[in-house]
């Protein structure tokens, strides 16, 4: 090779390899040389920042420097934890926000117009679907909802005014999984956007923005965090379409504290070695509940027995530590003794933590809703969630075996 065509460092850097999940979580957005030379990113406690004199202000303003103002608008932690998101999900860009819901009530109030409408399947978070229907409609703004994975329905629902597509995939709790190909197709035929809260996939086992996807929502508290320690939420897209939602978010004051900033930091850092554990455990925990003579049906997509179980292997590469069960013949009473038996789980709603968790969705979640409107959300009264932590498989499986005995 002579010296002319010989590649330069610098040639080297323009086009890097994809370093590994666990790489990209430890390194991703960090100066590798930090203040005071330390390994971990310190702690910045600072509601504002200050300038050295008043020519300063103005070379921030007019040059738009990277540095901080005022902590609403930013702050050097969240920037270093967005940049390591963003790298994780595939996407130019990243929003944090104090929790997954701050996340889509920023992006929606950002991106919607009186008069606009959206599109959900209908296998969402209850939290979300309640903003939209019944908080966006405030605003003029109309929300259709159409059975998951049904792509007929929803391309019949798109009208003039239909701004944005939504699900998530997994959907929480069914856990039916959404082709993203014929998803984002639509959206792209159409000339609306897609999001997706791939909140209990994770960029471990899902990665939307690579099949075209325009905002990938996450609640952070699960399984980004991990440890059931935190509250969080993330936006990740292109850095064009999120500058509104970022400067949205500075007026809302949705932001994240510091100390909570660096929790989610250091949950990330073991970001993969826990996806793989949570994987491991759900699928043993699933096939488990499938072969036992007291469970009348599990959710999970990584069974045969599930509706979308090829679209999940072609797409995913694990699927998750949740799992969706109903316990046969029983009413909520009995389902709610196999809950109160095990000895491994705690009872709480979330997910995605070290810990496992255990629920009934009709006590936990829909207590307070009629039986149609159970019945209509798919909550029937024998229902059962579980988070498989990271605890050892065995020990859940013999946990769940007494519990169903009992």
């Amino acid at each position: 090779m002579s010296v002319e065509t010989r590649p330069t460092m610098s040639d080297k850097k323009t086009t890097p390899k994809r370093q590994g999940i666990s790489t990209q979580a430890v390194h991703a957005g960090e100066a590798r040389q930090k203040p005071g030379d330390s390994i971990t990113d310190p702690i910045f406690c600072a509601s504002t920042f200050t300038f050295p004199d008043s020519q300063s202000v103005i070379d921030f303003i007019e040059q738009g420097q990277n540095r901080e103002e005022y902590g609403r608008y930013g702050n050097p932690n969240e920037k270093v934890v967005e940049a390591k998101l963003a790298v994780l999900e595939g996407a130019e860009a990243a929003l944090l926000f104090s929790t997954g819901m701050a996340a889509l009530v920023g992006l929606l109030m950002a991106k919607l117009n009186a008069g606009d409408e959206i599109i959900f399947f209908d296998e969402c978070y209850h939290r979300s679907r309640e903003f939209c229907a019944k908080h966006l409609s405030r605003f003029g703004i109309v929300t259709r909802q159409v059975r998951a994975c049904d792509y007929e329905a929803m391309e019949a629902a798109i009208n003039p005014l239909t701004k944005m597509l939504i699900s998530e995939s997994p959907t929480n709790p069914h856990l039916s999984v959404v082709d993203l190909e014929r998803f984002t197709a639509i959206g792209h035929e159409h000339n609306v956007e897609t999001l997706i809260d791939a909140t209990l996939a994770t960029p471990y086992n899902l990665r939307p923005i690579d099949a075209g996807v325009d905002y990938v929502l996450h609640s952070a508290t699960k399984y980004l965090g991990g440890h059931n320690d935190l509250l969080a939420g993330s936006i990740a897209g292109s850095a064009e379409k999120l500058e509104p939602v970022r400067k949205l978010r500075g007026i809302m004051g949705s932001i994240n504290s510091p100390h909570n900033i660096y929790l989610l930091s250091r949950g990330l850092k073991t970001f993969e070695l826990r996806m793989k554990r949570h994987n491991e455990n759900g699928q043993a925990v699933a096939e488990f509940l499938a072969a036992h003579p007291r469970i009348e049906r599990v959710f999970y997509p990584g069974l045969s027995s599930h509706p979308q179980h090829e679209i999940a292997k072609k797409t995913m590469r694990g699927f998750g530590g949740l799992v969706t069960f109903l316990v046969k013949d029983a009413d909520w009473r009995a389902t709610a003794d196999v809950v109160d038996a095990v000895q491994i789980p705690r009872i709480a709603p979330s997910l995605g933590g070290v810990e496992s968790l255990i629920e009934q969705p009709l006590v936990m979640s829909y207590y307070e809703c009629t039986a149609e409107e159970r019945q209509q959300f798919g909550i029937p009264d024998n229902m059962i969630r579980m988070s498989c932590g990271i605890e050892n498989a065995e020990d859940l499986i013999e946990d769940l075996q007494q519990a169903l005995e009992a």
